[in-house]
């Protein structure tokens, strides 16, 4: 069998020209495959930045709320009521809203403001510059160093700027894991600050961010939070919903499903017919084979093995290409969104496999079909 391998390889190697153009053929399509899919899945983790990087277990909010950017304002009622709650260790109010700022030199910038609760600070973002205490201090903001920190004309520790008529400071500089969707900087100040500066409606708590005691009391919360007329979510769940309302509620999902279709499409049609094009043009070959004594099983492995290898090969290409494209786009854009994942990964491989298996079945089809009586007699 080992022989047979190397001689379906040298076949194949031999026609340059083929060859090269079944590996472009499979590389390209993953190329475009891994692309959409990894923009999608950026897009859809950064859509998630805020729940990320405030790291709560629980979210509550009104059920009307679709993404983290469309809050809706809570009662104060709302947060005494999930205190109150048994396997609840403790709650705290979250702020987040969209404000404009204006800089020094009189540019204005939309920016997203987080107010952290007042007494726990909790969420704060990991400093790199000045202290988390600092955040308490007059006009007190914490500046996050993202993507989007050179919006803000890269500001240093005691950089002032004007919010809705309210000297706002640079008292700190953070670093957070995931950066926004939407190109806004970041903002971080206390809970009493954010709804002082920001104009807002008559309710003012966005969201309420929950630890429980343990696991067992998550449905026991989402329960009671039930009754009040409102929702808790895990993490997990929130980010579901984010994901959710992207992929279905938009033309966002459909248009990356449709590019990823076409992907396969173009790349199913040029190794298909490439492969079984090769395979018409060694006939002959493969009719000798036959005649001095190879079996079916071998002849059908040697094609097996020519389809395989070039479907890994330029399945290991087109990976390496997409990944070296983004980290490239990465260095002049840093808030390009795209991010290769498993899930990508593995539905890539899928697909490629797919593009194997017709490639293969197609030459098998012809390969088994020939009579070594017809080569010879050509």
């Amino acid at each position: 069998m080992k022989g047979i391998l190397r001689l379906a390889f040298k076949l194949l190697v031999n026609d340059s020209a083929k060859f090269t153009a079944l590996i472009v053929g499979i590389t390209f399509a993953v190329f475009l495959m891994i692309e959409m899919t990894s923009l999608f899945a950026g897009i859809l983790n950064k859509s998630s930045s805020t729940v990320i990087n405030v790291g709560a277990k629980m979210w509550v909010m009104d059920p009307a709320v679709q993404t983290i950017a469309s809050s809706i304002g809570m009662p104060d009622y709302v947060l005494d009521a999930v205190r109150s709650i048994d396997g609840v260790d403790y709650a705290v109010p979250l702020y987040s809203g969209i404000a404009l700022v204006r800089l020094r030199d009189g540019a204005y910038q939309a920016v997203t403001v987080i107010g952290l609760d007042d007494a726990s600070l909790f969420g704060w973002p990991k400093m790199k510059a000045g202290r988390i205490e600092d955040i308490y201090a007059e006009n007190g903001f914490i500046a996050i160093d993202d993507a989007e920190f050179v919006k803000l004309h890269n500001p240093r520790l005691g950089t002032d700027f004007e919010l809705n008529d309210h000297r706002g400071v640079v008292v700190g500089i953070a670093t957070v894991t995931s950066s926004g969707l939407f190109g806004t900087p970041t903002l971080y100040t206390t809970y009493k600050r954010a709804v002082q500066y920001i104009p807002s409606t008559r309710y003012t708590t966005s969201y309420i961010l929950v630890e429980p005691k343990s696991a067992a009391d998550i449905a026991h919360i989402k329960q009671v939070v039930a009754s009040l007329g409102y929702v808790a979510y895990t993490k997990k769940e929130f980010m579901q919903r984010i994901a959710h309302f992207y992929k279905y509620e938009t033309g966002l999902g459909t248009n990356i499903l449709l590019m990823t279709a076409i992907s396969f499409i173009v790349g199913l049609s040029i190794s298909g017919q490439t492969f079984y094009t090769f395979i018409l043009e060694n006939l002959e070959k493969f009719g000798a084979l036959k005649a001095i004594g190879a079996k079916r099983h071998e002849l059908v492995a040697m094609i097996l093995f020519q389809a395989t290898f070039t479907a890994l090969t330029g399945y290991g290409l087109g990976v390496g290409l997409c990944a070296a494209s983004i980290s490239l786009v990465r260095l002049r854009v840093p808030d390009y969104a795209a991010m290769i994942t498993f899930g990508n990964l593995v539905l890539a491989f899928a697909m490629v496999v797919v593009i194997a298996a017709s490639s293969s079945y197609l030459g098998v089809r012809r390969v088994l079909r020939i009579e070594p009586f017809d080569i010879f007699r050509g």
